[in-house]
């Protein structure tokens, strides 16, 4: 199989899809990799790296007109989109359910899209879980950089000091994000809270923390209780393929204390707070009644070496899995391929992305596919 590595072109995204150890692997198994010129030089990886393991060299025309199997970090640009052709497949990070117009070029142009987001395997989301890892411990630093008065934070230090409170972290959701956003809390020495549906996720954070994280079960009042004595929200609340919950209406950022920050992870899959916009690195924060608003689509692309390592390490598998069997094949012999499918043949295959954005096609019907047995 071709397996193409078009360089990231969306804005501020540094990271690349494959490091040169993880494409020799490929190789190694009879695989070609095709590698845009340049698509590793943010991350240190010089295209010589790449040409010494064999990855062979080419532009992005030539890699969209003939790979089998194009890999990315993000979703494929609206000049992308264009370039790929029925039956060709692409695997990314995608979050269909909140970008309407992706998802509907993708069913148009017949695209075969695998979305790294909704790959589950025993339980788990093997490819999510590093970036959000990455993302939730990014969240309370940024939090805390936004705290400053000379960026009309609330002035109060995150960590605190003798004789003076330490900030107020309120992270809602108890997912990968939000475990790893209250350990960098805690132990910054923030007033950390983790408000949740599940109390069975409440009571693992408790255990992990000892209780010096406070855990409360997401309801209206204790919401709104909660969201006016913090200093930082991180939205943290994830649903596979689906849009992201919206807990806090635009009308409780009035009971919010001026200057507070919100930190909204779950930008990705549209935000949890009825006030986020998705921002860049460049221009990543914008405030809405006093309070500042960063809501960075790919976070993790700030620091790209580390994200690109651990995005390859948990993807090779899944793409030597689907390179190694064909495209089709891997669909039907593999349940964690088969659940990062989101759409095929011009139609939506994934439930979840279903059931947030209701029956469309590229036909106009409202048939689900099944990839027969």
């Amino acid at each position: 199989m071709i397996i193409g590595v078009p360089r990231e072109t969306k804005k501020d995204e540094y990271r690349v899809a494959l490091t040169p150890d993880a494409a020799q692997l490929l190789i190694k198994a009879g695989h070609s990799v095709w590698l845009e010129h340049g698509a590793g030089d943010f991350c240190g990886y010089e295209d010589s790296e790449y040409d010494l393991v064999g990855v062979e060299l080419f532009d992005k025309k030539r890699i969209f007109d003939e790979a089998d199997l194009i890999v990315k970090v993000k979703e494929p640009t609206a000049e992308e989109i264009d370039m790929l052709m029925p039956g060709q497949a692409v695997f990314a990070f995608l979050h269909l359910a909140a970008n309407a117009d992706l998802l509907k070029r993708l069913l148009e142009n017949k695209v075969t899209a695998f979305a790294y987001e909704t790959l589950e395997k025993d339980g788990s989301l093997p490819i999510l879980r590093p970036m959000s890892e990455i993302a939730g411990k990014m969240a309370p630093l940024i939090g805390a950089f936004y705290l400053q008065k000379n960026f009309g934070g609330t002035g109060v230090l995150p960590t605190g000091v003798a004789g003076a409170r330490p900030a107020k972290m309120l992270i809602l959701g108890a997912g990968t994000v939000g475990i790893n956003a209250a350990v960098i809390g805690s132990s910054l020495g923030m007033d950390t809270v983790v408000m949740n549906h599940s109390v069975q996720k409440l009571v693992e954070i408790d255990k992990m923390f000892a209780g010096r994280v406070r855990t409360i079960v997401i309801s209206d009042r204790d919401l709104y209780n909660e969201i006016r004595t913090a200093d930082i929200i991180v939205g943290a609340v994830h649903n596979t393929g689906k849009k992201a919950e919206t807990l806090v209406k635009r009308i409780m950022l009035r009971t919010l204390k001026k200057g507070s920050v919100i930190v909204d992870v779950a930008v990705d899959q549209g935000g949890c707070f009825e006030t986020t916009l998705p921002t860049t690195h460049s221009n990543p924060v914008y405030e809405v009644d006093n309070i500042t608003h960063y809501a960075v689509p790919n976070m993790p692309s700030a620091y790209p070496v580390t994200s690109s390592i651990t995005l390859t390490n948990a993807t090779i598998p899944f793409i030597k899995e689907i390179a190694d069997l064909g495209i089709d094949e891997a669909i039907k012999t593999s349940s964690a391929v088969k659940s990062a499918l989101n759409t095929y043949g011009g139609k939506i295959v994934h439930k979840g992305l279903l059931e947030s954005v209701g029956n469309m096609s590229s036909e106009g019907d409202s048939t689900r596919i099944r990839i027969k047995d």
